[in-house]
């Protein structure tokens, strides 16, 4: 079969590579029928990831069709659809009878790391995949729910939900900041009105992602690289700031942006994965009675969020803009690796035909 392999820093080829194969009881084999890169894989390709070794097949959201069953398998049949979650899940362990899916303590990969797809074991960008511990870590799709629109509940409509939107508290009536318009801040715009937020600000510094933003649930709009941008914030607030600023771009001066827009007793939501330390500011902090959370998405709300897609309350499929086939891989890299360029959000691969 032909996967995305990842050679190294900077590397990175489509090439043959054998087929996956049942390890484990728990096993199953799944065609995948349509992936997606994330930002995610790009760090990885920059070498931010170390522990992606070079020969890992990379990528970890993905739909496809169930082709193989381990003899532990209870749920699952061969020819059911699926969507792939980008986190394992062996559904025993005291992390994750307690919805702690990011820390599974399952033996898969390593043990404690929910995230092993593309990153400990191998990837959903290829023809086929090998899915440990599947009745956990696989979800049944409906009939009428397309595959561009479940590949969007792998991981970025759960982590905006999960780690902005639950994380950060959001309940009715709140203003909520979503610093950073690309596909998982979108993601968190689009699911703040399940909390009720009242209005919905987004920054920006690329205009055609805030005109965006509108679409997927963005009340206000503000271009975070102008001069006055936080007297603008303030200005759609009262004065009083924020009550929810949710970070997902992942640098210091964004989390200082969301720190700088919350309101005293308001919330401030990491979604962004840092490369590097940010300075927190406690002794300015600890008088505003400011709350900060952060973490790893655990994908324990995609059934919920899978039957609101299904019963089309979630357009999920707003966030694919442009679409390649397997043996465009290459190419879609290319577009997605460009985005500011490109105005690429979720570029959708998915087999031929």
């Amino acid at each position: 079969m032909k996967a995305l392999v990842y050679q190294g820093p900077g590397k990175k080829e489509w090439k043959d590579v054998p087929m996956p194969r049942l390890a484990n009881p728990g096993d199953v084999i799944v065609r995948v029928d349509t992936t997606t890169i994330c930002g995610t894989d790009l760090h990885i390709l920059k070498g931010d990831v170390p522990a992606v070794t070079p020969g890992r097949i990379l990528g970890h959201e993905g739909v496809g069709t169930v082709t193989e069953i381990g003899s532990g398998v209870n749920d699952l049949a061969v020819g059911d659809r699926v969507i792939i979650s980008c986190i394992k899940s062996c559904g025993h362990c005291i992390n994750c009878r307690s919805g702690l899916y990011s820390h599974c303590l399952g033996d898969e990969g390593a043990s404690g790391i929910g995230w092993v797809f593309g990153h400990l074991i191998d990837g959903t960008q290829a023809e086929y995949v090998r899915v440990p511990y599947a009745d956990n870590s696989l979800h049944k799709l409906p009939d009428g729910v397309s595959d561009v629109q479940a590949v969007m509940l792998s991981d970025i409509l759960p982590t905006g939900f999960e780690i902005g939107v639950l994380a950060g508290a959001v309940k009715p009536g709140d203003v909520v900041a979503v610093i950073g318009a690309g596909p998982v801040g979108l993601a968190a715009m689009m699911t703040s009105g399940l909390c009720g937020a009242a209005k919905v600000i987004a920054l920006d510094v690329d205009k055609g992602r805030l005109e965006q933003a509108r679409k997927f649930g963005a009340t206000d709009a503000v271009n975070s690289g102008t001069e006055d941008w936080k007297e603008q914030v303030f200005a759609l607030t009262d004065g009083a700031g924020v009550d929810v600023a949710i970070e997902a771009v992942g640098l210091p001066e964004t989390f200082e942006m969301a720190v700088d827009t919350v309101r005293p007793g308001g919330h401030v939501a990491n979604v962004g994965v840092h490369g590097k330390s940010v300075e927190l500011h406690l002794d300015e902090l600890w008088i505003r009675n400011i709350t900060i959370t952060m973490g790893l998405v655990n994908a324990n709300t995609t059934p919920m969020l899978l039957k609101l897609v299904a019963s089309h309350k979630i357009p999920a499929e707003q966030f694919a803009t442009h679409f390649f086939t397997f043996d465009q891989m290459l190419d879609a890299y290319e577009t997605f690796s460009n985005a500011a360029t490109t105005k690429a959000l979720k570029v959708v691969i998915s087999r031929a035909g």
